[in-house]
């Protein structure tokens, strides 16, 4: 039997291992939201005062323990940075209790105030003497950032607004990436999986700046997307600061991971909505491939690591571009989006594509589906994506914290039938 990493290493590879490779929560695009970690926990130890950790603050995803790990069957773990979207660090852990009464531990920083509509508000290092930059709606289970925009002069741009939180890694960050690389690499026989940061240019998520106390430039969500299309040359400018620092934190984590991650998020900007694209073909190629291929150029010289892009919707005509730029791997593959269609997808890019995801529609499926049509539709994914190898399973993005449990039970026992035919 292989181990996890040799699973992975395979199945990168586009060659068939001896199971199904499976991630649920390596990376904050691949895991579970808290309410249904801990759900899932109850049902597979029974009840017990256990609180699972909220190891990303701003998606409110538990953390997936080794207990879990190993109970589910998974054969990936992240590497990612020390601090959260609201930059505060994963540290100083306290017991919080979410709108549903599931109870979690959050970081010391994490400070909520009531909003005007009974939700939470959220602070920028933890520090409820500023504006919130973020926002939960009451009984809901994650966070949206706040809308902080300050008047624009067209004009007047200064690009030093938009690049501040550009800059090489320090010594102390590369630090923590490589003892995480080290130890899983060293202690375990898990596939690694690492985040890379500064190189998702225009992430919309990103575009606010929800860690910063004050944030200034185009930070707000419309104006960053006329941007992209009334002022190019002002963004591209952005992303040339941004490369310079993205390829420093590239040499310097090739020189302390070295090859013991297996594969890196690079990208989460979105290019597809459910309907469509965010924006033409032309516009990427021009705006954003060329420093997508500058990155991975980068990191397939100096490693081994596959590279991976995080891209929702509809993006079925960006993906020989995506390929053309040196992207390896496609999450969160979302069939139920327009042209997505999954045979299609396996038969057109399976041999240049990992597939990472998938596996289960978390939009209607497994959230709102019976237990039998759970099972039924992921045994179909499986049996679409993984002849061949080049599939990891995974849902269409996070599960949610409301997905219903006896739903998620039904999706493991379908993995598990799946690796024992």
């Amino acid at each position: 039997m292989m181990t996890s990493r040799e699973r992975l290493a395979a199945t990168l590879n586009h060659q068939e291992p001896d199971r199904l490779c499976v991630d649920f929560g390596a990376g904050f695009q691949t895991g579970m939201g808290v309410g249904a970690v801990h759900r899932l926990r109850q049902a597979l130890f029974g009840a017990s005062d256990h609180r699972v950790k909220v190891i990303e603050s701003y998606q409110m995803l538990g953390e997936i323990d080794e207990e879990l790990r190993q109970a589910l069957g998974l054969d990936v773990v992240g590497v990612h940075g020390p601090g959260t979207m609201f930059g505060f660090r994963n540290e100083g852990w306290k017991p919080f209790t979410m709108f549903d009464g599931t109870p979690v531990l959050v970081p010391g920083q994490f400070n909520v105030t009531p909003a005007e509509d009974g939700g939470w508000l959220i602070y920028p290092e933890g520090d409820t003497g500023v504006p919130a930059s973020a926002w939960m709606p009451k009984d809901a289970f994650f966070f949206d950032s706040t809308r902080r925009q300050e008047p624009l002069e067209e004009g007047r741009l200064d690009l030093e607004d938009n690049c501040e939180e550009f800059g090489a890694s320090s010594p102390e960050e590369v630090g923590h990436f490589a003892r995480l690389a080290h130890h899983y690499h060293d202690t375990t026989s898990y596939g690694i999986y690492m985040t890379l940061p500064g190189t998702a240019f225009g992430d919309i998520a990103l575009v606010p700046a929800p860690w910063m106390k004050h944030s200034k430039g185009i930070r707000g969500v419309e104006e960053w997307y006329m941007a992209t299309v009334t002022n190019q040359d002002f963004v591209r400018r952005i992303f040339e600061r941004q490369l310079e620092a993205a390829l420093k934190n590239v040499d310097r984590l090739a020189a302390a991971v070295g090859d013991r991650a297996q594969v890196v998020f690079v990208s989460g900007t979105d290019f597809g909505t459910q309907t469509g694209q965010f924006c033409s073909v032309k516009t990427y190629r021009e705006l954003y491939k060329p420093f997508h291929q500058a990155v991975n150029d980068r990191i397939h010289k100096l490693t081994k690591w596959k590279t991976f892009i995080h891209s929702c919707g509809s993006v079925w005509p960006f993906l020989p571009e995506f390929i053309d730029a040196g992207f390896d791997v496609l999450n969160p593959v979302q069939c139920s989006a327009k042209d997505m269609d999954a045979r299609t997808l396996k038969r057109e890019f399976g041999r240049q594509l990992v597939f990472w995801g998938g596996g289960v529609d978390t939009q209607r499926t497994l959230p709102f589906g019976t237990p039998e049509e759970v099972y039924r539709e992921v045994r179909e994914r499986i049996d679409i994506f993984s002849p061949g190898g080049g599939f990891v399973f995974n849902g269409i993005h996070n599960v949610q914290s409301n997905v219903p449990t006896e739903n998620l039970l039904a999706l493991f026992r379908a993995v598990r039938d799946s690796r024992s035919a």
